[in-house]
């Protein structure tokens, strides 16, 4: 169901089981939308598994999931990765085929790719980006950028200072704007860091 990375397994095994109370299992709970998951791991002992979690064994590792995390889990990849400014587990789960995912509906999803349509893309499109929609939840929504825009060092500035304020002027109900690039895998940025 899960894979651990060969660091992620090392790192695992040497924090599990040491410290005041015996830590036994890593806790994997997932957050934000489900099309754009976010991961938290925790390491936990034996008497802070919930009712409403389950046991999977994953190269050698007891990790406790949610239920209603396990199919959002299944064939994912646990890493452990250090960057410049960064180190920490992290979670890849596996990517469904794209005619999987179903395209976000409602009120909220079609003004929001009105605005990308009409206002936002034509105006990335000259740095060879585009920004679409990947999910609404409640007010709060999900966007994706690619092309010139995935790994661009100005693209958080552009969807802030640009794209935000003008999903807000024209859907003011809108709570949050989230930004679920992985700018890591850009293999064309428009500015580069």
């Amino acid at each position: 169901m899960l894979t651990f990375t060969d660091r992620a397994r090392e790192m695992l095994e040497g924090f599990l089981g040491q410290g005041d109370e015996e830590l036994e299992f890593l806790r994997i709970s997932m957050a934000g939308s489900p099309a754009a998951p976010s991961f938290e791991l925790t390491l936990v002992g034996e008497s802070e598994q919930r009712d409403d979690e389950t046991r999977v064994e994953a190269d050698g590792i007891t990790v406790l999931l949610a239920e209603t995390d396990v199919g959002t889990l299944e064939g994912a990849t646990v890493d452990f990765v250090e960057r410049v400014n960064e180190s920490g587990f992290e979670v890849r789960p596996k990517q469904p085929a794209a005619s999987a995912v179903p395209a976000p509906e409602g009120p909220v999803a079609d003004r929001v790719r009105e605005v990308l349509d009409d206002q936002v893309n034509p105006a990335i499109a000259s740095h060879g980006g585009a920004i679409s929609l990947v999910d609404v939840k409640g007010t709060e929504i999900y966007l994706e950028m690619s092309g010139g825009c995935q790994g661009c060092a100005m693209s958080r500035l552009t969807l802030r200072q640009g794209v935000e304020r003008m999903l807000r002027q024209a859907i003011p109900e809108i709570s949050a704007v989230h930004d679920v690039t992985d700018h890591a895998g850009g293999s064309n940025p428009y500015f580069e860091a």
